[in-house]
């Protein structure tokens, strides 16, 4: 089982690349915002449930899909609400159930970020899309802690497809038929 953890800031290009990547290796694409959007359905973001079912949520997904065999790919937003530690925990709920786990960091330039951040379709999942806010967020970016990086890209300088590409030959990662969600 392969977990490829990608991660990067607001607009960097997290979940344009992991669907690319999804659709050449067949990997299911495990977004960040399917338990952030879940949650705040009933708990405020940064609540203390919130914060606490969303961490428990993501490691037992990590650790069940490493115990199935199943390889996913995460992404992930480092912010102040994150429990320090969780790139170690998301490594150890992987890795203790024999799987690997694979941290690609992804970057944009500033000013590529605030021109993508006010992208329509990053409303589909109530993603971050003020350009005040962004700079606010920005200002406070050296003191969230940063999971580690195998392989770092710039999606300025690298189109999703590219990027999709490099991961899976950097990591040399092997395509497996897709999981079917629904039976037909």
């Amino acid at each position: 089982m392969d977990l490829i953890f990608v991660h990067g800031r607001a607009a960097a290009g997290k979940l344009t690349t992991a669907r690319a990547l999804g659709s050449v290796l067949g990997y299911p694409v495990f977004h960040n915002h399917l338990v952030v959007d879940t949650l705040t359905t009933v708990f405020p973001f940064g609540s203390e449930p919130f914060v606490r079912l969303r961490d428990q949520m993501w490691l037992s997904v990590f650790a069940d899909a490493a115990r199935a065999d199943t390889s996913l790919i995460f992404t992930f937003a480092p912010e102040s609400t994150v429990p320090a530690g969780f790139p170690d925990r998301a490594r150890t709920a992987v890795e203790d159930e024999g799987g690997k786990i694979h941290f690609v960091h992804l970057v944009v330039s500033d000013t590529e970020q605030e021109q993508r951040v006010v992208a329509e379709g990053r409303k589909e999942f109530h993603k971050l899309t003020d350009v005040d806010i962004l700079r606010t967020i920005r200002a406070f970016d050296d003191t969230v802690e940063q999971p580690p990086a195998d392989l770092e890209i710039d999606t300025g300088k690298s189109d999703p497809e590219t990027s999709a590409a490099t991961i899976a030959a950097h990591f040399s990662l092997t395509p497996r038929p897709p999981i079917v969600r629904f039976p037909s």
